[in-house]
């Protein structure tokens, strides 16, 4: 017998039935408790423009979850001598520069190395995610970061760029595509035919759902327009999903020792542990641990894990953007736990500024609750998390506690933090206007405007960038629009912070990106 409420499917399934609709696109969830299927239902089209109820079967893109399956394979080539997660990426990747700190092949798996992503890095280069780009552009892109976020082994900052060098790694090992070793190691043994690594969007497939994301005037087919790899390549179905987390409770692929390192929290440099091990997300979350994966690619997200004490697996994969699998799935948990809503931690709404450092930060009432938001996006908070609130957002090591001046305490990756007010209607003491170089990566910036407000135009040898920049403290300012398809619900995209030569911007996952006044 379940130890589920007596109400669990009636209450899982209105909350699940509102995001997918009859003539929507939909999604396809399974809840496990002890590996046996206790809940399992789908929502919604798979394909709205032939009718195509979404099934068990239907294939869909589930993004980020491909990270686990690139670390294991790396894990396995480790076992068998062929590398070591201690290695320095050069040692694989001649071509990846070395920048001041040295990166190994366990700082990308860990999102611990400090390396620029590359989806940001792309709009900040005046490349579009959604033009039609070459592997080898985007591979040019991670090679030409001319600086680290941070030193490695000191935070946490996600980055899909680690995972595309991990898989350049096997694949330089192995002599083989990635998706072959994917399919001849992980999927074949494990009877998962319907999952591999599919590379881009208009794949013809059987069984493949079109995936879709929102736009004003309805649902689109937005792929993106570079090839997705080892970061978030791979498709799979429930079916094919619930296999795989079956296999990390019990392995006939890969080992336990392989999966207890990929589910073992990372420590800081400053002694503090994080909330990713190697390619898993390693949560906690009302005191019970929560090991898994969650996905976000066009038109797509996803989201597999277990609460590993507890034997509750849950599993969401979706063919549409507007589902927040982690937080969707924390709600399943509450619903099969029987949590009772934590009070709320209030904050003042407003903007907020990183005392001594370029950080922005913003709360919003909503309701009888407040959201969170920064240059990531916007996201409701986990009150239960010890020591203060914590967005609620699958990789962002920061918890918050309002002090009684107006300030806020904060902890990033254990390192404290003060964040302090903004003023509405700011203007900076430190004008923007003018012309900036980045020349390592061949990149010109000229921003006109006064000191509230301005237009800043960026050229590179990869397109072209125009964004509108508005003045939020002395020496700040807020770009506002270039990753809003990517990220929908953020206020800004990025921080521009003058510096005695110019500025640097600094984004959800690009920091310190350097230009120098001309």
């Amino acid at each position: 017998m379940t130890r589920a409420p007596a109400d669990f499917a009636r209450r899982v399934d209105r909350l699940l039935s509102a995001y997918g609709s009859a003539d929507g696109p939909g999604l396809a969830v399974a809840i496990l408790e002890d590996g046996k299927e206790i809940f399992s239902a789908t929502y919604g089209q798979a394909n709205i423009n032939d009718s195509i109820p979404m099934a068990r079967d239907t294939i869909m893109r589930i993004g980020s979850q491909t990270k686990q399956f690139t670390v294991l394979l790396a894990l396995m080539l480790e076992a068998e001598g062929k590398l070591r997660m201690s290695d320095p990426v050069q040692k694989h990747l001649p071509h990846i520069p070395k920048l001041r700190h040295e990166v190994t092949l366990e700082h990308l798996a860990s999102n611990t190395s400090g390396w620029r992503d590359h989806l940001d890095a792309m709009t900040y280069a005046g490349l579009s995610i959604f033009t039609p780009t070459s592997p080898q552009t985007v591979r040019d892109i991670i090679a030409r970061q001319d600086d680290l976020n941070f030193e490695p082994g000191t935070a946490l900052i996600y980055c899909n760029a680690g995972f595309i060098m991990l898989a350049d790694v096997i694949e330089s090992i192995e002599g083989k595509p990635f998706g072959t070793v994917l399919k001849e190691r992980i999927t074949e043994p494990l009877g998962m035919h319907d999952t591999s690594l599919m590379v881009r969007d208009g794949t013809v497939m059987k069984r493949l759902a079109a995936h879709y994301s929102r736009r004003p005037d309805g649902w689109a087919n937005l792929g993106w327009g570079f090839g997705l790899g080892g970061e978030g390549g791979m498709v799979s179905t429930l079916n094919d999903l619930i296999v795989w987390q079956r296999n990390l409770d019990a392995p006939k692929v890969g080992t336990p020792e392989m999966y207890a390192r990929m589910s073992t929290p990372g420590v800081f440099k400053n002694g503090t542990q994080g909330y990713y091990g190697l390619g898993l997300v390693t949560d906690t979350y009302r005191g019970r641990r929560a090991v898994g994966h969650g996905g976000g690619v066009a038109g797509a997200r996803s989201e597999s894990t277990r609460y590993i004490d507890d034997g509750l697996g849950i599993i969401i994969a979706a063919n549409h953007d507007q589902l927040g699998g982690f937080v969707v799935a924390r709600r399943v948990a509450d619903i099969y736990f029987e949590h009772t809503p934590p009070a709320p931690i209030r904050f003042n709404p407003g903007r907020y500024r990183e005392v001594g450092g370029a950080d922005v930060i913003a709360i919003s009432d909503s309701g009888d609750t407040q959201l969170f938001a920064s240059s990531g996006g916007t996201s409701s908070f986990d009150y239960a998390h010890p020591g203060g609130a914590k967005p609620e957002r699958t990789v962002v090591d920061l918890v918050l506690v309002p002090n009684e001046n107006g300030t806020i305490d904060a902890r990033f990756c254990g390192t404290p933090r003060v964040y302090r007010p903004l003023a509405d209607g700011a203007a900076a003491a430190k004008p923007l206007a003018g012309r900036y170089r980045n020349a390592a990566q061949d990149m010109e910036v000229v921003i006109d405007g006064d000191n509230r407000k301005g237009t800043l135009r960026l050229n590179s040898p990869n397109g072209v960038l125009i964004s509108p920049v508005v003045a939020a403290d002395d020496d700040l300012w807020l770009m506002l629009e270039p990753m809003a398809d990517f990220r929908p619900g953020a206020a800004w995209s990025a921080v521009l912070q003058v510096t005695p030569d110019g500025f640097e911007l600094n984004s959800e996952r690009v920091r310190h990106l350097a230009f120098t006044r001309l």
